[in-house]
């Protein structure tokens, strides 16, 4: 009997146009690119199969990459400078950072420091191991400043795999869910795809990313590939992101 039907599709086939809102692309800042020419080599990568519009998103987080609007748009400058050397001039790349809800969060949020997305959306994460402490009065904090707060890859904390209610209560409180490209493969494991699959077909994703940090990741996102349903799943998402980060 064939399968014609259920014959697996390349996922960047789908990426052609697309914004990738949530990547670590900018040179030597945080556990990304190490040099500009990293970040010109993932780019160049990129653009092979359509992705040329970016929103670097480099972390900030007190204890490990304390990063600032400054050292931020040090690092952006030197990469825009060498995508005009090397003739890639049809790329944009724009700056923001991946927040961790640690310590110092509200800190940055009270003293106007944090980078949003475009649109005042904010794009937060949070350890793997456990929630914060001030998680909830966090994201309080954040909306209260007029931000919409937005968690970066929720199918990858594992603590919550069997506390999946609190995905629905992070959604009743208004946070929206970016969900990373890799993980509906099992790159980062076999949990994390069937978690990423559960969210997905909850709807209760509304954007999606590369999250790329290396060149290995981005050729691991190129060998990608997904079932028709659930590239029909992703498409919507796919065109959320573009409309609203565009």
């Amino acid at each position: 009997m064939f399968h014609f039907f259920n014959k697996k599709k390349f996922l960047v086939d789908y990426l052609d146009g697309f914004i990738d809102v949530h990547n670590h692309i900018l040179p030597g800042i945080d556990d990304g690119a190490k040099t500009v020419d990293e970040s010109v080599a993932l780019i160049q990568a990129f653009s092979e199969f359509g992705v040329k519009h970016f929103i670097a998103t480099p972390h900030i987080m007190s204890n490990y990459y304390p990063n600032t609007k400054e050292t931020i748009e040090t690092a952006l400058n030197e990469l825009k400078n060498a995508l005009i050397k090397n003739g890639l001039k049809d790329v944009s790349v724009e700056a923001s950072a991946e927040h961790m809800i640690d310590d110092n969060f509200e800190y940055l949020l009270d003293n106007e420091s944090v980078m949003p997305l475009k649109k005042d959306y904010l794009l937060v994460e949070m350890s793997y191991l456990q929630p914060p402490i001030n998680f909830e009065d966090a994201i309080i904090k954040t909306a209260s400043k007029r931000f919409f707060p937005i968690l970066a890859h929720p199918e990858r904390y594992g603590f919550l795999h069997h506390r999946k209610k609190r995905y629905y209560q992070y959604k009743e409180n208004g946070i929206q869910f970016q969900m990373n490209l890799l993980s509906l493969s099992e790159y980062y494991g076999k949990e994390v795809p069937k978690m990423a699959v559960e969210l997905l077909e909850s709807g209760l994703i509304d954007f999606v990313a590369s999250d790329v940090h290396n060149m290995t990741q981005l050729n691991a996102l190129k060998k990608m590939t997904l079932s028709k349903k659930t590239i029909e799943q992703l498409l919507p998402l796919i065109n959320n992101t573009i409309q609203t980060f565009y």
